[in-house]
């Protein structure tokens, strides 16, 4: 039952299909505590951002979206929404924790936001890094695939959901490989700040997302903890992985500029203001917008990082 405070297990309870063993009004109050931990973030890059020339935000319109997406899952899911009650492989009737209790609810609210924001981080990454477009969609398919599976996962009731757990640990490692190998190598060869916050972001962010497993088995998957103790496991990986670490990596940019890690930032208006005027003679052979980059030497085939126009 919800406290005089947060009514908001009350105010649900007559929406969608209820499990045996949910979040108690301990677990909804926490999830609203990250809201607003998220939301206070988003509000924090953003303004962050402003401080910046429009080319340059780019990293900080990344990482606020992060936040926000996650603000309002955190929201749906502090309000025991964005659920469904799957019945439990385990059943653990000598547990203080989670007793006999048959069905145990699921947040799909969680997966739609990691769906969306896990791909936003490795982005965030992969960019400082200088990784090519290929490497980068290919982690951001794998990452897809992780995450995928492990919805899938939570929502089987059969042990066959621990194939598909395997399925998202090899997706998993692949992703840790790109970050600590391929990219790595691109960070090195960009140097300076682009190396450093790669490095400190990239192995804070790889070391925080081997731990989610764990919490899914804990949880969804083996049902050891009760919901509100997987509410908190959750709750502080989440905050580190996106408010601390999009701390750690604006940071970092701070002194950087978007054309340092290679990219290059298109402003659309100011090159339509600066088409050739009328009356005007321009060079045979040449495009009214100057030479391409082929003029005068791609910079990144010299410098082995790729360069991605935006």
């Amino acid at each position: 039952m919800s406290g005089p405070g947060n009514q908001a297990l009350n105010a649900n309870s007559v929406v969608g299909q209820h499990a045996n063993l949910e979040i108690t009004n301990h677990g909804s109050d926490w999830y609203y505590a990250i809201c607003a931990a998220m939301g206070a973030s988003t509000i924090v890059f953003m303004a962050l951002a402003l401080r910046r020339p429009q080319h340059d935000r780019v990293f900080h319109y990344i990482t606020a979206g992060i936040t926000a997406v996650a603000c309002i899952a955190y929201f749906a899911m502090g309000s025991n929404l964005g659920q469904v009650p799957i019945q439990a492989e385990f059943i653990r009737p000598g547990s203080r924790w989670v007793r006999s209790a048959g069905t145990r609810e699921i947040f799909y609210a969680r997966y739609i936001d990691w769906v969306i924001t896990t791909p936003l981080l490795l982005l965030d990454l992969l960019l400082t890094a200088g990784v090519p477009t290929p490497t980068i969609l290919a982690t951001l398919l794998a990452d897809e695939i992780m995450i995928g599976t492990g919805l899938i996962g939570a929502l089987t009731q059969t042990r066959y959901k621990w194939g598909f757990w395997s399925f998202g640990m090899a997706a998993l490692f692949f992703i840790a490989y790109e970050l600590l190998f391929d990219a790595r190598r691109h960070a090195q060869m960009l140097g300076g700040d682009a190396k450093k916050t790669f490095l400190t972001c990239g192995c804070f962010l790889i070391f925080i997302w081997f731990l989610y497993p764990i919490a899914w088995g804990l949880g969804e998957g083996g049902n050891v903890i009760h919901p509100d103790g997987e509410a908190v496991f959750y709750g502080v990986l989440d905050f580190l992985a996106k408010p601390v670490f999009g701390f750690l990596l604006l940071w970092g940019h701070r002194k950087m500029t978007s054309s340092s890690v290679g990219l290059r930032v298109r402003n659309r208006s100011q090159l339509a203001s600066e088409k050739v005027a009328p009356g005007t003679t321009q060079q045979e052979g040449v495009h009214p917008d100057g030479p391409g980059t082929s003029a005068g030497g791609n910079p990144a085939t010299t410098t082995g990082h790729a360069t991605h126009n935006v």
